[in-house]
């Protein structure tokens, strides 16, 4: 899944597509690196990012994803605005990519009345706001999957297939360091669930912190192994920045299995 951020203040890539047609042309270089889905995201969810409004969303997001449909790829939108989720459905999106997991206003309803979209439901402590401030203590692992099992039923609930749902750990969201590589160590645990697992750790603070690598940018390689680690622990997606590099070893991999 290739990362294609429309926000200023994104932690890594902010700012770099300040227009439609420079977005739409990183979709077509993701897709050329050998990207299968694309998630398109028009609000920060970095620790600390403020709240962007509705008008502001819908104006990043839409332009792109009108022109993005006659990709031929899955195009995911990284939003938890059940408006946003709408409107990108309405205009020929496949996922919605919820940091709330659907706990925002109707966002729940508006899947739940969709036939085919895909969704993918992450855990996240709190909200990006605060999420860094007082982070979740103790074993994350139980409670993160006792959440993930609550929204998927909820969502089953509803008449969503389970073949439409996966789930995504959260990395980063409201999580330290050594809970984050907990997660990642105990990642198969995940897989009990019945859904397909997500993994996010692409230039992540946490590789950073374990690397020394500062600035995101530099943290390629970590982000790499992180996206491996994931896969040998059975992830079906993992979401990154650096698709070629992550196609090239993940064809390692495939080629000794």
């Amino acid at each position: 899944m290739g990362i294609v951020n429309l926000t200023p203040d994104s932690f890594s890539d902010g700012g770099q597509f300040d227009s439609a047609v420079s977005a739409l042309r990183h979709c077509e270089q993701l897709l050329r690196d050998g990207a299968d889905m694309l998630d398109i995201g028009g609000e920060s969810t970095r620790p600390g990012s403020p709240a962007v409004p509705l008008e502001d969303e819908l104006a990043r997001v839409l332009p792109v994803l009108r022109e993005a449909v006659a990709l031929g790829v899955p195009l995911s939108v990284d939003t938890y605005k059940p408006e946003v989720m709408q409107a990108a459905l309405d205009l020929g999106a496949d996922i919605i990519n919820d940091i709330w997991a659907l706990r925002q206003g109707h966002a729940l309803d508006v899947v739940a009345a969709h036939p085919r979209c895909g969704v993918c439901l992450m855990h996240m402590h709190r909200d990006p706001q605060t999420m860094q401030v007082a982070p979740m203590a103790g074993d994350v692992v139980l409670p993160v999957m006792d959440f993930l099992r609550e929204r998927g039923r909820t969502l089953e609930d509803r008449g969503v297939l389970a073949s439409r749902i996966t789930v995504d750990p959260g990395i980063g969201f409201g999580k330290t360091v050594e809970q984050n590589f907990s997660l990642l160590g105990r990642q198969r645990e995940l897989l009990d669930l019945g859904y397909p697992v997500l993994a996010g750790w692409s230039r992540k603070s946490s590789l950073g912190a374990v690397t020394g690598r500062e600035q995101p940018r530099d943290r390629v390689s970590a982000s790499v192994a992180a996206a491996l680690l994931s896969v040998e622990r059975g992830a079906s997606i993992v979401r990154v920045h650096d698709v070629r590099e992550t196609v090239d070893a993940l064809r390692v991999l495939m080629s000794l299995r």
